[in-house]
């Protein structure tokens, strides 16, 4: 299935039915007076997270979505049927943005939740509205009202409470393949994910956290450069980040500082999120290098290092207990 996470759509509610004009005409009743009744009401537009959706791929072949019209007035005073609302469903996580006004509608985060994006016009008056002392038949009636119309913006953030982030090549889809039943592309050359990959961990408690394997980033990913900046945004709602370094690397020191740079570039309260800083791949490390990179890298950025290869299974269980302290989690 194909990962989406813009897309731009158009919705426009339904408009009003109208009033209308009539009288009432029954034998053996004289002077039976105006009876047009009023139209029906527009349907709204809704939107409403799915937990069964996972990516906004829907929105790439249909863009336009609109909501059915009310039905006029009838004789009689009968109003007119009110239209149906139109019910889109988007996945759970999926921000709504009015270009038109470049204003934040809403944010659907759980599963069922809805949002009022677009609303029904009124049904117009029939004339039987305007009966007065002074004025007994009435032809006066009005016209249904247009429904809303709005350019959206559908952004989806990925729900994930523990965020995987580092160069390319650095370890991140072994890892969650390793933590997790996810089974994303592993291969020995740069950019092997190019999507978001999302797997659940299980926790002491027995309930399920979700962790999201982030494309891999590069120098100037927060100004656009590689694929990290159309996925940085799926780590906005993660709790904690475990910030992978590759110990194989020709140069780990130097990745660190350039994920450190991009994060701080991105903004959005990264850089100020609880962070595992983790060298990975030990099982390509010598003791030398084993007993000194730690070292550079916990002084060069001033936290501690925890070393793990996915690939043997050292210092995971470790890492989870860090993670689960992070979170809050028992264990």
């Amino acid at each position: 299935m194909q990962f989406i996470d813009q897309a731009r759509i158009a919705v426009k509610a339904g408009r009003g039915g109208d009033g209308i004009c009539a009288f009432r005409r029954e034998k053996y009743v004289p002077a039976g007076g105006p009876s047009g009744g009023d139209g029906g009401r527009g349907g709204d537009v809704v939107l409403q997270a799915d937990s069964n959706l996972q990516t906004l791929l829907d929105f790439k072949y249909k863009r336009l979505f609109q909501a059915d019209d009310g039905r006029r007035g009838g004789p009689n005073r009968s109003t007119g049927a009110s239209a149906n609302t139109l019910l889109i469903r988007v996945p759970c996580g999926t921000e709504v943005r009015d270009l038109g006004a470049d204003l934040l509608l809403g944010d659907l985060i759980d599963n069922g939740e809805q949002l009022v994006i677009a609303t029904g016009g009124k049904g117009g008056l029939g004339n039987a509205h305007y009966l007065s002392n002074r004025n007994r038949a009435p032809e006066k009636f009005t016209e249904g009202k247009d429904g809303e119309e709005r350019e959206l913006q559908l952004e989806l953030k990925l729900l994930a409470e523990v965020g995987l982030v580092g160069l390319p090549n650095a370890g991140k889809s072994t890892l969650i393949s390793v933590l997790s039943a996810a089974r994303p592309k592993i291969a020995d050359y740069p950019f092997t994910t190019l999507v978001p990959n999302l797997g659940v961990v299980r926790r002491p408690s027995g309930d399920g956290t979700v962790f999201a394997d982030i494309p891999g980033l590069i120098a100037g990913a927060a100004q656009g450069a590689g694929l990290g900046h159309d996925f940085l945004r799926h780590i906005e709602r993660t709790r904690v980040l475990i910030h992978l370094v590759d110990g194989s690397s020709p140069d780990p020191i130097a990745d660190a500082e350039v994920l450190l740079g991009e994060l701080e570039a991105y903004g959005n309260g990264l850089l100020e999120r609880p962070r595992l800083l983790v060298l990975s791949k030990a099982e390509l490390l010598d003791e030398e290098q084993l007993k000194a990179l730690p070292a550079q890298l916990s002084d060069t950025l001033g936290q501690p290092v925890q070393v793990i290869s996915a690939v043997t299974g050292q210092g995971l269980d470790g890492l989870l207990q860090q993670v689960w302290q992070e979170l809050g989690v028992s264990s």
